[in-house]
């Protein structure tokens, strides 16, 4: 069963769900239930064993992810490469490690488990007590420089290139670029489709690719639609990464001309916050009033 069917399955019994989404996360979601379609049609031979894919299984926190951040137009799209098995192939969403999925991101929904599992990889769903270093990582960062998510996604939006999660016999990630030629160019075609239709969508101005190979497909499948980067990827194997990889990816998207806001301006702006809320709750005291009462006069 694929995103079509689970989705009726995890959505009922929501009855405001469809009359407050919007067009765009609509059209998103639509998106992403024809990859899902075009991809789970696919077979992969060896060294591959096994296949998740969470756009059938998590799809549930896949749809909330686009109904809650993806409903909006952006201005810059941070594109990964495919589900690592302790970030997306558990919780469904792109760098998905469970507690910033859940506390930061404010999603959980019930995870299913795939067709064929691996054994050394179980699919726990937000029960996963593994973290994911990259997605801390990211959400890290995130958390700690825009402060909210509505702060980061009125503007930034994630998502991953190919939505499947590729494993060996002994538990080992295989890579999409590592796959035989005929099976990644088969996936290729399905992944670069539903990019185009995602910036179709989103219409950013830049597409930034978190690490080289995101990057090389988003220049491929756009090409000069829109502008192209790439931040370091925080993967736990990148020495670099290891290095201090949030001040890494600020340097790096600094350097392209994309704002990252600096913690103590947001640190700085709260007092101010504070007293712009104290002022209009003196004002609606007054009003209730009917006159200055309120005010001590």
């Amino acid at each position: 069963m694929c995103a079509v069917g689970v989705s009726v399955l995890a959505w009922r019994g929501q009855a405001d769900y469809a009359g407050a989404m919007t067009t765009l996360a609509a059209e998103m979601l639509a998106a992403a239930r024809r990859l899902c379609q075009e991809v789970e049609a696919m077979r992969f031979g060896p060294p591959v064993t096994h296949v998740y894919n969470p756009l059938v299984y998590a799809w549930a926190a896949q749809a909330r992810y686009i109904e809650r951040y993806g409903s909006t137009r952006k201005q810059v799209v941070l594109l990964g490469m495919n589900p690592g098995p302790f970030g997306m192939g558990q919780t469904g969403v792109p760098f998905g490690e469970v507690a910033r999925v859940r506390d930061f991101l404010g999603i959980e929904a019930p995870v299913l488990r795939p067709a064929v599992e691996h054994p050394a990889r179980p699919v726990l769903g937000f029960a996963c007590t593994r973290s994911e270093v990259s997605g801390s990582r990211v959400w890290g960062l995130v958390a700690g420089r825009w402060g909210t998510a509505q702060a980061f996604f009125a503007d930034f939006y994630v998502a991953n290139y190919c939505p499947l999660l590729f494993m060996e016999a002994s538990g080992k990630n295989r890579t999409p670029d590592k796959l035989a030629s005929a099976e990644r160019a088969a996936l290729t075609a399905a992944c670069d489709r539903h990019l185009q239709r995602t910036i179709e969508l989103l219409a950013p101005q830049w597409v930034i690719g978190i690490g080289a190979y995101a990057e090389q497909q988003a220049r491929t499948a756009l090409g000069e639609r829109v502008k192209i980067g790439r931040i370091l990827h925080p993967s736990p194997a990148s020495p670099a990464a290891n290095l201090g990889w949030a001040d890494a990816a600020v340097a790096e998207l600094r350097g392209l001309g994309i704002p990252v806001p600096d913690p103590k301006d947001r640190s700085e702006a709260a007092p101010a916050k504070a007293a712009r809320t104290r002022a209009v709750r003196a004002v609606r005291a007054v009003r209730s009033t009917g006159g200055t009462r309120a005010l001590g006069g």
